[in-house]
């Protein structure tokens, strides 16, 4: 890998993140059209490492929301007097929101990193994902908003997520959905998946990070690591403020469309053999 390859992925990775449309597979594609092996451990730990520049992102444009629901988790811990407001029970549904994609992505990792990383699976979910989302997105009445959200709601939407571990489907996609089928409102359920992607994407980089270390150095190497990371920092940053203001005024038909478009164009390369699966 050269730095202008880990710019570009990084610039892609950072872009898609936040977006219903998969930035997993959208990597996946990306580095099998640059030639590399897409199931090779160094590349689906560079894949997953540099998610946490837009983590970091993320960090930064909700600074002031995290900092003011830790400091009402830590509150509502050591004072009954303080577990009624809203900020404490959303930290809590934060976090239990999150266990699930913890529990399943530790349980099925060999396979998340070798068999779904095929291209079938990127270009199936793609389009499989799309209906999922055409649904939520037409029966939601979004009725329900941020004050609103509930435990159950987050434990439903943590365990959608699970599904996000498949190339294609979209951790937001997943999210965005889920959120939706439960009647809270496109930017309700926007700002949740970002509250819900810092413990998994944390969780994930720092896990490949202990694990890929040597992988890693002996292949795409960590200048080319580092570089994506910063530029998916950058990127993703600018992404988040884009598409708060976006889902505030339209659906995400836009992006279903773009999804059907890109999975059937990856079906059929991989189809005619243009590309290979892996």
């Amino acid at each position: 890998m050269n730095i202008l390859e880990a710019v570009l992925l990084g610039a892609v990775e950072g872009f898609t993140e936040f977006l219903p449309v998969s930035s997993t597979g959208h990597l996946t594609i990306l580095e099998k059209l640059l030639g590399y092996q897409i199931d090779a451990p160094d590349i689906t730990a560079f894949t997953a490492i540099i998610q946490v520049g837009a983590v970091m992102a993320t960090l930064l444009y909700l600074r002031m929301d995290i900092i003011r629901i830790i400091k009402a988790w830590f509150g509502g811990l050591f004072k009954a007097e303080n577990r009624g407001t809203l900020d404490y029970r959303f930290s809590w549904a934060v976090i239990l929101g999150s266990v699930p994609i913890a529990i399943i992505g530790l349980l099925f990792k060999d396979q998340i990193e070798t068999t779904l990383r095929s291209l079938w699976f990127v270009g199936s979910a793609l389009i499989v994902w799309s209906f999922v989302m055409w649904f939520a997105d037409r029966a939601a009445t979004q009725v329900r908003h941020e004050a609103d959200v509930t435990w159950k709601d987050t434990l439903i939407i943590g365990i959608t997520q699970c599904l996000a571990l498949i190339p294609g489907v979209s951790r937001s996609g997943a999210t965005m959905s889920a959120g939706l089928l439960r009647d809270l409102d496109r930017v309700t359920v926007t700002r949740l998946s970002f509250f819900l992607s810092i413990p998994a994407l944390t969780a994930a980089t720092a896990l490949q990070v202990i694990t890929e270390f040597d992988n890693i150095s002996n292949g795409v190497g960590w200048v080319n690591t580092l570089v994506a990371t910063v530029v998916s920092f950058i990127v993703a940053y600018f992404a988040v403020n884009w598409l708060l203001k976006f889902v505030a005024k339209h659906s995400y038909t836009v992006f279903i469309v773009y999804r059907l478009i890109l999975g059937t164009v990856v079906l059929a390369l991989v189809a005619t053999n243009t590309i290979s699966a892996t």
